[in-house]
């Protein structure tokens, strides 16, 4: 089985059915199938064979997946690039793929021309690929065992890592997503979130268009656009990440915007605080959530939609065909409503890192994610933050995504995180972080008062931080590593 097959099967099947709708242009299947052949001979008629890495620097577009798909025909490796590095960065990441060349569309190119000016990589431009008449008698080379994209992880501390997916890896992930999220052919897709992480790729867009549906593809997140192509295209499905909720719901047509096309809306990438997901079910839309990460596909713990509104802020049970654990410090499974350290088996799971073979978040065939959770005797999972973040104050244990969704309860407070910092007396003490709503007068003094009644006196901010931003990577986390150093000095 050739991942490519998605698309020449539904050629073949709906010809005339729309795979994608970008910017006002319609694709259909018989399309797209015909653009992925192009593609294939034009990456052979530029020297690209089999195991070759080849990296894709652009916006939302059905060419990328055309070419992803041409990738997988030849054998070679798709390395989707994040627009929002520095070149010095994408140098960086091109250098360590060893990419054989990468693409660029045109509105990235002058970052693709700083990106050239320090690497070696030669650079092409996107549209070239897609010129009729460059034939190299392309035969199809890939399988299932075949790496087929190499994903480099956020980067949310020290240098990024590059996750091998196998064409095996997202057939068994698609799988895993259709059956937790129930799509058939007759879905229509809103899809915003860059398909450059594994989560705008792979949660919901290509397991759409694995069912034959159709996929609403926004080149980037707008919330205003997201808002309007709600009400006007009435798709069935999206995905939002808590930095884009609070964008969509903070728009003036949120009130407004007729929401009842949808069967739930989709959220992943970090814990979903609890005011966002119940703004969403107010309207009558659940809200799914998706646990993984880059190196599981993402697809590895989820909400149904038939849950959500009875298990809130829960991110549900390992999906179909993924093992999941919860590991204390002794290597042994914690009891139930312990938190441990979410470990994840599955055929969805990354092959290992490129050129890091040995590393140890993989091991017996098990993902260890350096996230913690807890699990209750229902089987439902609850993620508490990440094992790094947890902060340890008066020998008590700390969790900052409990902190954080009182602070996201706050109007005045537009967002916010919460991270250690060494203490004499005690150890370490929880430092909150706001970003404060302009215009309000929100003091140091009235952000403390948020917890009073709601998280025991230990796990109380002991100091509060007010900043004009937070940094963050390309799906909205925020770098905590980043924070703590601009706040060390402080």
């Amino acid at each position: 089985m050739n991942l490519s097959r998605i698309i020449e099967h539904w050629a073949g099947m709906a010809p005339a059915k729309v795979a994608v709708r970008c910017a006002g242009d319609d694709m259909t299947y018989a399309e797209l199938w015909r653009r992925t052949l192009v593609a294939t001979d034009g990456l052979a008629a530029r020297g690209v064979r089999y195991g070759d890495r080849v990296a894709w620097l652009g916006l939302n577009h059905p060419d990328f997946l055309a070419f992803l798909m041409a990738c997988a025909r030849l054998g070679a490796i798709a390395v989707p690039l994040n627009f929002r590095l520095a070149a010095l960065e994408l140098a960086g990441v091109l250098d360590h793929a060893e990419a054989a060349l990468f693409f660029a569309d045109p509105p990235m190119r002058a970052l693709a021309e700083a990106v050239v000016a320090t690497s070696r990589i030669p650079l092409a431009e996107s549209e070239s690929l897609f010129n009729e008449g460059q034939s190299a008698a392309a035969e199809c080379a890939g399988s299932d065992d075949d790496p087929v994209m190499l994903v480099y992880t956020s980067g949310t501390t020290g240098r990024p890592k590059g996750a091998v997916h196998t064409q095996a890896n997202l057939l068994w992930n698609i799988a895993a997503a259709t059956a937790s999220q129930d799509i058939t052919s007759r879905d229509r897709l809103l899809m915003a979130l860059p398909m450059f992480h594994v989560g705008g790729l792979n949660i919901q867009t290509l397991p759409v268009l694995n069912a034959g549906g159709t996929v609403i593809l926004h080149p980037r997140f707008d919330p205003g656009a997201w808002l309007n192509d709600l009400a006007r295209e009435r798709p069935t499905l999206s995905l939002l990440v808590p930095a884009t909720i609070r964008a969509v719901q903070d728009h003036p047509d949120w009130p407004v915007t007729d929401m009842s096309s949808l069967r739930f809306i989709n959220a992943g990438s970090s814990t979903v605080p609890l005011s966002m997901i119940q703004a969403f079910h107010a309207r009558g839309v659940p809200v799914g959530q998706v646990y993984g990460a880059t190196e599981t596909g993402p697809v590895s713990i989820v909400l149904r939609a038939e849950d959500a509104f009875t298990h809130e802020g829960s991110t549900g049970k390992p999906a179909l065909h993924v093992e999941a654990r919860l590991v204390g410090p002794d290597g042994k499974d914690v009891a139930i409503d312990q938190p441990g350290e979410i470990w994840l088996r599955g055929k969805n799971v990354a092959a290992g890192y490129w050129k890091d073979p040995a590393n140890p978040a993989f091991k017996d065939g098990w993902f260890r994610s350096g996230d913690l959770a807890r699990v209750d005797a229902d089987g439902f999972y609850w993620v508490v933050g990440r094992s790094k973040d947890m902060i340890i104050s008066g020998g008590e244990n700390i969790y900052p995504a409990e902190l954080e969704n009182v602070l996201a309860d706050c109007p005045d407070i537009v967002e916010s995180a919460v991270i250690g910092r060494a203490d004499d007396k005690w150890g370490e003490m929880a430092v909150a972080v706001v970003v404060p709503k302009p215009g309000s007068t929100l003091d140091a003094e009235r952000v403390k008062a948020l917890f009073e009644g709601r998280l025991a006196r230990y796990k109380h901010p002991r100091e509060v931080v007010f900043a004009e931003t937070l940094p963050k990577t390309a799906l909205g986390k925020v770098q905590k590593d980043v924070l703590k150093e601009r706040l060390a000095g402080v």
